[in-house]
C-alpha cells in the first residue's frame, strides 16, 4: 500500500483501535470474539478510520509477552474477517516476526511494532521483504518495566536520537525510506513532563523526514492532569488530539474514531 500518498492526501489519517486481548488498559476497546471485533470495525470505518490497528498483546503499564500462538489466535481470525468484508488498510500491532508473518497472509498491511524492531531481529527483514510501512515506536525498557522511575535528561533529545537511530537501522534491514513511520511513545516509559514536552516538540521530531503517529489515547498523564479515569477522558484525549494534529502529525491512534474525525473537520475549518 502507498502509506505515503495517503498521508499527503488526508493527513492526518485516524487509525482506529481494536484491542483483541482481555486485559487491555481501557476496557472499552477490549475486543476478544470476532464478531465483537468485526462490529467494531464496522462502525469505525463508518465513522471515518484510514486505519484499523489489530492488537492481541496488551502493552499496558505492568504488561508481560504473552506466546506467539496465543497471540494469533486472537489476532489472525479477526483480521481475515475484516479483510473479507472491507478493503480498510489493518496494521498488525505486534514485536513478533511469526505474527506478523500470519498477519500479513491473512490481509494486514501494516506492521506496528512498539519495540521499533528490537525484539525480534527476524522482523526487519521480514518487512523489508514483504514491503510494507513500519512504525517504530520509542519505549524505554518494556511494557513489564517502563515505567519504573523512568528518567530523560532531555526527553526530546533522547527521543529524537533513539528514533533515528532505529529508522536508519530499519533502513540497512532493507526497509525503504518511504515504509518508515515514527512514533514517540506517548506513555511508554515516559512521566507526565515527558509526554507533555513530546507533544510539544512535534515539529522538531516531524523534522527527521518521516510521518509521526501519536498514540496518546485516553491514557493516564490525561487522567493525571483531568483527575478522570480512563472512561472519563475523551475530552482531554480529543483536547491533546487535536495539538498534536496543529504540530503536524501524521497519524493519530484513536479508541473514538467518530469524535476523533470530528474534531479534524473543525480543525481543518478553523486553521
Amino acid at each position: 500500500m502507498d502509506l505515503h500518498k495517503l498521508i499527503s492526501e488526508k493527513a492526518p489519517l485516524v487509525m482506529g483501535i481494536i484491542n483483541c486481548t482481555p486485559d487491555s488498559f481501557f476496557e472499552g476497546s477490549r475486543k476478544s470474539v470476532v464478531e465483537e471485533a468485526l462490529t467494531t470495525a464496522r462502525q469505525m470505518v463508518s465513522e471515518g478510520a484510514h486505519i484499523l490497528d489489530i492488537g492481541g498483546e496488551s502493552s499496558r503499564p505492568g504488561s508481560s509477552y504473552v506466546s506467539s500462538e496465543e497471540e494469533m489466535n486472537r489476532v489472525i481470525p479477526v483480521i481475515r474477517a475484516i479483510r473479507h468484508e472491507m478493503d480498510v488498510p489493518l496494521s498488525i500491532d505486534t514485536r513478533k516476526k511469526d505474527v506478523a508473518e500470519a498477519a500479513i497472509e491473512a490481509g494486514a498491511d501494516i506492521i506496528n511494532d512498539i519495540s521499533a524492531l528490537r525484539d525480534d531481529p527476524e522482523l526487519a527483514p521480514y518487512a523489508a521483504e514483504q514491503d510494507v510501512p513500519v512504525v517504530l515506536m520509542h519505549m524505554k525498557g518494556t511494557p513489564e518495566s517502563m515505567q519504573n522511575g523512568p528518567f530523560y535528561d532531555d526527553v526530546l533529545v533522547s527521543v529524537k536520537t533513539a528514533l533515528l537511530e532505529a529508522a536508519e537501522k530499519a533502513m540497512r534491514a532493507g526497509i525503504r525510506r518511504e515504509n518508515i513511520i515514527l512514533d514517540p511513545g506517548i506513555g511508554f516509559g515516559k512521566r507526565q513532563e515527558d509526554n507533555l514536552n513530546l507533544l510539544k516538540g512535534i515539529p522538531e521530531l516531524k523534522a527527521l523526514g518521516f510521518p509521526l503517529l501519536i498514540g496518546l489515547s485516553r491514557k493516564k498523564f490525561i487522567g493525571n492532569i483531568t483527575g478522570r479515569e480512563t472512561e472519563g477522558r475523551l475530552a482531554g484525549t480529543l483536547t491533546a488530539n487535536s495539538f498534536a494534529m496543529v504540530q503536524g502529525a501524521s497519524i493519530l491512534r484513536a479508541h473514538d474514531v467518530g469524535e476523533t474525525v470530528d474534531m479534524i473537520k473543525m480543525q481543518r475549518e478553523l486553521l
